[in-house]
């Protein structure tokens, strides 16, 4: 079954938390000094917020998959809607290790599709030396180089 996952930047971790638990009515299923994630069941979302990033606002919007199956079947349905496809296979990235492939939709928001194989203590891999200042969180356009969460976006 799939999850609807949104990813926001925030400014203050420990007041965003509040806020959300309050609005959600749970508290996050997972807090770490920059990051913190809720899974919810009704609705159905895996929300994160962290503070690495450039800006406030919407990092990027996706869908978790719990099956390969249903992350095939995602990768399938991008590819004939002839979306460019950034595949980035099994990689560490928000406290995950995951499967996970990345489209832009034609506003340039871009999208995950992922799942997660399990936790890791690190919020990313290292990215490469030449990509790494320009990179993390969601892809700024697919394809470009990758490190971390996707590629093209300052934040790591």
């Amino acid at each position: 079954m799939k999850r609807f996952h949104v990813h926001l930047h925030v400014t203050d971790l420990h007041q965003s938390i509040a806020f959300y638990s309050k609005l959600f009515a749970a508290e996050p299923a997972r807090i770490e000094g920059d990051y913190a994630k809720w899974m919810l069941e009704d609705p159905r979302l895996n929300f994160a917020i962290s503070t690495r990033g450039a800006a406030p606002g919407v990092d990027h919007l996706g869908f978790q998959v719990d099956e390969a199956a249903e992350l095939a079947d995602l990768k399938d349905r991008a590819k004939a809607a002839d979306l460019a496809l950034l595949d980035e296979g099994q990689t560490t990235c928000c406290y995950a290790r995951s499967d996970k492939h990345w489209i832009t939709d034609p506003q340039g928001v871009p999208w995950e599709h992922f799942q997660t194989l399990g936790n890791v203590p690190v919020f990313g891999k290292p990215a490469p030396a030449k990509a790494a200042a320009a990179a993390c969180c969601a892809p700024a356009a697919v394809p470009a180089s990758t490190s971390c969460c996707g590629p093209a976006k300052a934040c790591c």
